[in-house]
């Protein structure tokens, strides 16, 4: 990301801020914004952008992501502000002919349940020009006074292929046009779940032509969330995370309905992290803020350090290599971490009361995953440290079936929609190993579209 075009973009516009506030409430405003303390003295638009050029550029990013979410921005600088922020994320293609296929496909639903939020989702998503009608006439005009008469005061007439094509949501950049069909299928809009869902399926079987579909990703105040998201990435979203321990734990459902799950042995062998994942998918902040609630800790820092040294605690002494790779992804990126995603380690993706030995040919492969992230857009990426128990017998002499069983496994994986990256064990030995894991995990967060130094 352009974090220099996104501060030169913004920079006029929180000069202008200064009009919101007195000198005496401008630190308050400040801290409001997200913004370091403005210095004493001097006028108050340069001490806005005082306050303004010493954000680190680290926290640019977010800084927008909190003004555009506060409706801040006018039409123009907000589009401007997004193309940036979203340049470094993975682009869905959807075609203009597809384009009209899902506006044909939901002229058989009720576009929206609610009017106040679909014209708003509208002025979210397009640039639409004051109309001054209402000042001359005292009624309304425009594209908006159009959609208004079409699909609110006359429904029989409503047809959303010419909204689309009055709207130009036919020749909006990709990224636009699904911020438009999420907007759609939100509660927002929506009102009811059910309404969401049927949105959903009239759109999806479109989607999936271009590689993408509507997906479920999180909940926001008891209703779904669903974003666009590509086909590569695992289908469904996570319910219980287990993890951050090497022995198979002790559990049983609690509340098979709700899938609830309780867990037996001792508590202190295992975490299960059961929130919703936003579509930034699970970062350390996140991970962070649950830890702290779960083990009652205030003090962040503390909280921090705890949770790291947990970690840690359950990586196995016999693997240092896998030790190595814990401890590099968080020395390669440093203040940077909070905002990147969660390094998950010993996480259970199959788990079944019976032994492999009692389950025998049914038995599932790969119950254990060495790390697991989990990106933005429900992509999910194992990592996995190869020693010599991979394809060697006890002995230590070359097993093919042990290796057949370790790709049989990752085959599974595949095809479940995980990306699988294998390490040996040696290569995180190796004096150029701190270089080589960096890239390496710098490579995969662009092509995710996750932003890091």
């Amino acid at each position: 990301m352009d974090v220099a075009a996104l501060r030169e973009a913004l920079r006029p516009f929180v000069g202008g801020l200064k009009d919101n506030c007195t000198n005496t409430r401008m630190p308050e405003y400040c801290q409001q914004l997200g913004l370091p303390p403005p210095p004493e003295g001097g006028d108050k638009r340069g001490r806005m952008h005082a306050a303004f050029d010493a954000l680190p550029d680290d926290d640019v990013p977010e800084f927008a992501v909190g003004l555009l979410s506060r409706r801040m921005l006018g039409p123009q600088l907000r589009n401007e502000v997004q193309d940036l922020l979203w340049s470094d994320t993975p682009n869905i293609a959807i075609p203009k002919r597809n384009r009209r296929e899902l506006a044909r496909a939901l002229q058989r639903l009720e576009l929206f349940h609610h009017w106040e939020n679909f014209e708003q989702l509208l002025q979210d998503v397009f640039i639409i020009e004051d109309d001054l009608t209402m000042l001359f006439t005292g009624r309304r005009g425009g594209v908006l006074e159009d959609v208004h008469r079409h699909f609110v005061r006359n429904p029989e007439d409503a047809d959303v292929e010419a909204l689309f094509e009055q709207l130009k949501a036919f020749d909006l950049p990709d990224r636009r046009f699904c911020l438009l069909l999420e907007g759609l299928a939100s509660a927002d809009v929506q009102v009811d779940a059910e309404a969401q869902v049927a949105v959903v399926a009239a759109m999806n079987p479109v989607l999936q032509s271009c590689g993408a579909e509507l997906r479920q990703t999180s909940e926001a105040g008891g209703y779904p969330v669903f974003n666009v998201v590509a086909l590569r990435s695992a289908r469904g979203r996570p319910k219980n995370l287990i993890f951050a321990s090497s022995r198979k734990p002790d559990l049983r459902f609690r509340d098979a309905v709700n899938n609830d799950i309780e867990i037996v042995s001792n508590i202190d062998d295992v975490l299960v992290y059961d929130r919703p994942l936003g579509v930034d998918g699970l970062r350390w902040k996140d991970l962070q803020g649950w830890w702290a609630e779960t083990t009652g800790e205030s003090d962040a820092t503390r909280a921090k350090k705890t949770l790291y040294r947990r970690l840690m605690e359950c990586l196995p002494t016999s693997s240092p290599p896998q030790r190595q790779l814990f401890e590099l992804y968080f020395r390669s990126f440093g203040n940077a971490i909070p905002n990147l995603p969660a390094l998950l380690p010993e996480v259970w993706l199959h788990w079944d009361p019976k032994t492999v030995e009692q389950r025998g040919a049914q038995a599932l492969l790969t119950h254990r995953m060495d790390f697991l992230m989990l990106l933005p857009g429900g992509g999910r990426v194992v990592f996995e440290v190869d020693g010599v128990q991979h394809y060697a017998d006890a002995s230590g002499r070359a097993d093919p079936r042990q290796y057949a069983r370790l790709a049989a496994g990752e085959r599974e994986l595949k095809l479940a929609g995980y990306e699988v990256y294998r390490f040996a064990g040696i290569e995180l030995q190796q004096e150029s190993t701190p270089a080589m894991v960096k890239a390496f995990f710098q490579s995969l967060f662009h092509r995710h579209g996750v932003s890091a130094p």
